[in-house]
Parts: C-alpha cells; sequence; structure tokens
C-alpha cells in the first residue's frame, strides 16, 4: 500500500522529529502521529506474535531492564522497531482511509520499507550526533527516564549500573545506524544547535514540498 498523504519522521534522538510533527499537523490542519503512536494497540496485541514489545508489558522487576547486558538490549531494541513498524502500518492504513488530511509521523518504520510505500519527498531523516542520545539521555523530565535513573542509582553499584546502561544506550546509538540513515537516500536534516525551530521547519517544508 502506497501512503500518498503522510509525511514520515525517521532518523536518532534528540534531533527534532517530535517537535516537526507536532509543529506540522498544527500548521497545516493535519493528523500527528507522535512518537510511539503505536501503543495505541498495545492492549490487543498477542505477546507470542510480539515478543519485544510484550516485554514491556509483562515486565514484574524493573532490575531486569537495567541489568541487560548491551547485547541484549540492543537485541531488544531492534525487534522492538520491527514490531512497531507493523503496528504503525495497520494504525496508518486504517487512518488513511478515514481522512484526506495530511498525516505527519514521527516512525520506526525502517528506510526500506519506507522506500516501497512512500514517495522519497514525503520522507524526512533527522539526525543528531550519535553521542547526545548517550550523554544527555536522562537530561529530559520525561518520568520514565527519570525512573531509570533513579533505578540505577539503587544498584549495588551505580557508577557500574550507569556505566553499563550508557553502552547499552550507545549500541542503538552507533555510528553505523547513523550512516545507515544519512545514506538512506531520503532528504537528511542534521541538528545544529544554532538553527531556530521556524528556520528548521522552513527547511522541512522545502524538503517535503509542503509549500507547494
Amino acid at each position: 500500500m502506497r501512503f500518498d498523504n503522510v509525511y514520515f519522521f525517521n532518523g536518532s534522538a534528540y534531533a527534532g522529529k517530535s517537535t516537526m510533527v507536532k509543529r506540522l499537523a498544527e500548521k497545516y490542519d493535519g493528523i500527528a502521529c507522535e512518537e510511539n503512536y503505536h501503543e495505541a494497540l498495545m492492549d490487543s496485541i498477542d505477546y507470542e506474535e510480539f515478543p519485544n514489545l510484550g516485554y514491556m508489558a509483562q515486565l514484574t522487576d524493573w532490575a531486569d531492564f537495567i541489568r541487560r547486558t548491551p547485547e541484549e538490549y540492543a537485541s531488544w531494541v531492534a525487534g522492538g522497531s520491527k514490531e512497531c513498524e507493523i503496528l504503525e502500518l495497520r494504525i496508518l492504513e486504517e487512518l488513511v482511509t478515514k481522512t484526506d488530511k495530511k498525516i505527519f509521523v514521527d516512525t520506526n518504520i525502517s528506510p526500506e520499507t519506507l522506500r516501497e510505500i512512500s514517495d522519497v519527498n514525503h520522507v524526512m531523516i533527522m539526525l543528531a550526533d550519535p553521542q547526545i542520545s548517550v550523554s544527555r539521555f536522562f537530561d529530559r523530565p520525561d518520568r520514565e527516564k527519570q525512573f531509570l535513573y533513579q533505578l540505577l542509582l539503587q544498584e549495588k553499584d551505580p557508577s557500574a549500573a550507569m556505566a553499563n546502561f550508557r553502552e547499552c544506550l550507545s549500541r542503538i546509538n552507533s555510528q553505523e545506524n547513523y550512516d545507515m540513515f544519512l545514506h538512506s537516500g531520503f532528504h537528511v536534516l542534521l541538528r545544529d544547535e544554532k538553527r531556530s525551530i521556524e528556520e528548521t521547519m522552513q527547511i522541512v517544508e522545502k524538503y517535503l514540498n509542503l509549500l507547494n
């Protein structure tokens, strides 16, 4: 299925994807499918079919989450992204049948799949330095992030626990993943601290032909 009225935003954390999705949806009277919008289907999924997403839903001891090895963490994230893609596509397939509005999506859908379902001018890759996602992970006041931070501090060896978790983050925010997005063939916008949100939005609009 082709999604002709959907605009996809993928890339790395801290690159501004969620901000662009919200701002563009507001400007164009569109629909914003914000970060983790796949969670709308979480109550109805089969955890045997979606084991990585089911891991979080069935987790009974959060200490197990932060004690995983970097290899285990990276494998879980990769598997979860593939499962999220399935749910996202289900939501979008239904949504496009119900509206003619532009739909802006903060997505987990892979570049490979995006090449099959979308036009190159409907996909925006936004990237930040891979290390930002590691060094600034706990800077945001997100309840989930601060919860994990406190768990790490409660470990027997907080320094070792923090080092292990940062290595987990490094695995999923690797230079290899960054380069994959960079050379995906889609429009790429790199994070620039000197550029305002309005200036970033103007560049995105030009790339995605929204100004026509």
